[in-house]
């Protein structure tokens, strides 16, 4: 996301480089190049002024800081801004009520309202043994009720069935009652969308409100609209009391003005953002963070986050030991560290959060994508002996290994050579030559 908007502010900060201080003329130019690349993104023209006129009052004439160039004392001025546009610090989901908290979804159709629903099960359960009760009041889409009990399957929550010959309102009340009478601590409810907004569906969803009294009422917008997206979140502000924005498919093909604007547009703050498919594709709203990944900068404390809910924290200890000791360190290791990277979202989302990572290409990461299932389709052909004793890998053995994987015997060559580097590097690391380490890592990686 966002790869035009981080490319073109990389370019501005070079044609910064060399220069003493930020003046009239050169800040000019440089926001014109940011303002371009805003409206690129799809950021509201109106929240793009704003955003130009207040940089530039705080860029005019300032004195580079020692050890900072005009470049880095501009990107850190539009890093403060950004954060601010998006609302300056994350605000958690509120739970501040009398059991069951209610959580209303309000959005278009095809916006991504009831897979949030399933992926805010998630975020919810993070706060403690919370149990949870999904109910559809979508009565008019085919299937929009036994999707989302599919994916209050698949996320473990309780479902409240209805029927499309039911009213909106008195399923809405009947699975308050049921949620109150088995002690549920949230209930969450997905509302009917129309491909547009219009007012039968306003009024319908304001009823709702008025008889549910939610604690949380969550505007669920499509990262992908663009424009459309400001539009239709003003006349969700405008017809209910929204706490909040869930925006969704940020991982996709968007340019991300949504992210932008909707904070400006609504006054109300960004509280999760959707990745992925997923149910697991969550993640609370970072504004400084998200800023910071704009910028190039990285997000490494949304990475470590990731890292502590997903990774099988013995494993990982086991690994830690074999790579201090420089021992045992072999192919189903290899293949296990691949699969930690998956739930981690794979090479995108660890390139997205890594400072400067953004210099690998879309290609590269595809290539790469395609290259971890190529050797883990390989190593899945060998033996369990084979896999712990790599040098047994002789001419028949590595033919036989390349037939059951589908690939060449020149490709399980290069993984074993791979591996070979790799075992290498883990001993380095075990001996304390982290640098030595480094320089080894180059280039194994596309883009890298």
């Amino acid at each position: 996301m966002f790869d035009n908007l981080t490319d073109r502010l990389s370019k501005v900060v070079k044609g910064l480089r060399g220069q003493g201080r930020l003046t009239e003329t050169n800040i000019q130019d440089a926001l014109r190049e940011v303002r371009i690349a805003l409206l690129e993104a799809d950021v509201a023209l109106p929240v793009v002024r704003d955003f130009i006129a207040k940089v530039k009052e705080k860029a005019m004439g300032q004195e580079v800081l020692q050890s900072l160039t005009p470049g880095q004392m501009l990107i850190g001025i539009v890093h403060k801004e950004l954060t601010a546009l998006m609302g300056e610090q994350a605000v958690p989901l509120d739970f501040a009520t009398q059991p069951p908290a209610v959580f209303l979804m309000a959005g278009l159709q095809g916006a991504g309202k009831t897979t949030t629903c399933g992926k805010l099960v998630r975020l919810i359960r993070e706060r403690g043994k919370k149990k949870v009760l999904l109910v559809s009041t979508d009565v008019y889409r085919p299937a929009a009720i036994d999707q989302l009990q599919t994916v209050a399957g698949q996320a473990e929550a309780d479902f409240f069935p209805s029927s499309p010959d039911q009213k909106p309102l008195d399923i809405a009340l009947a699975a308050l009652d049921h949620a109150k009478r088995h002690f549920h601590d949230v209930l969450i409810v997905d509302t009917a969308g129309r491909l547009h907004v219009d007012e039968a569906m306003m009024q319908e969803i304001q009823a709702l409100h008025k008889a549910l009294a939610p604690v949380e009422t969550l505007f669920v917008v499509d990262a992908m609209q663009g424009q459309d997206a400001v539009n239709t979140a003003r006349a969700f502000n405008d017809a209910l009391p929204l706490t909040g924005i869930a925006l969704t498919k940020l991982d996709g093909d968007s340019r991300g003005g949504a992210a932008l604007s909707v904070r400006q547009i609504t006054g109300k703050p960004i509280k999760v953002v959707g990745v992925g498919e997923k149910l697991s594709g969550i993640e609370v709203f970072h504004p400084e963070r998200m800023a910071s990944r704009i910028l190039g900068m990285g997000d490494v404390l949304s990475l470590i986050e990731e890292a502590h809910r997903n990774v099988d924290q013995a494993a990982a200890l086991k690994t830690v030991q074999k790579l201090k000791s420089g021992k045992g360190f072999d192919l189903e290791d290899f293949k296990a560290q691949m699969q930690q990277m998956k739930k981690l979202g794979g090479l995108s989302s660890l390139v997205d959060k890594l400072p400067g990572a953004s210099k690998v290409g879309a290609d590269d990461i595809a290539q790469g994508e395609k290259q971890m299932k190529r050797i883990e389709g390989i190593i899945d052909s060998m033996t369990p002996r084979e896999r712990q004793r790599p040098e047994l890998l002789k001419a028949s053995r590595k033919r036989r290994v390349a037939a059951g994987a589908g690939v060449t015997v020149q490709e399980v060559n290069r993984l074993l050579n791979q591996f070979e580097q790799a075992q290498k590097m883990m001993k380095s690391l075990g001996k304390g030559g982290l640098s030595k380490m480094m320089r080894g890592m180059k280039g194994m990686l596309p883009g890298m």
